[in-house]
């Protein structure tokens, strides 16, 4: 079962990213992006973590904020 992060603690982890990773935010969404058509919230965590090594909460944390964005687009 997968933790659920506070909205806080999701952008504190976004903010660590680029510090952590070398990449920034919008570089792993574009990735996320052109990645493979993975339907599952965490087949595109693991995707992430095993193609690009990232640890489990940086992955999910930006999954989670790519389905956040994507979601925000269909509203439009």
């Amino acid at each position: 079962m997968s933790q659920v992060f506070s909205e806080e603690t999701h952008r504190n982890m976004l903010a660590r990213i680029p510090h952590c990773t070398g990449r920034a935010v919008s570089d792993w969404l574009r990735a996320v992006e052109e990645g493979p058509a993975l339907a599952r919230f965490e087949e595109k965590v693991s995707w992430l973590r095993h193609e690009h090594n990232l640890a489990y909460g940086h992955a999910k944390a930006i999954i989670h904020e790519y389905d956040l964005r994507r979601a925000a687009r269909k509203l439009r």
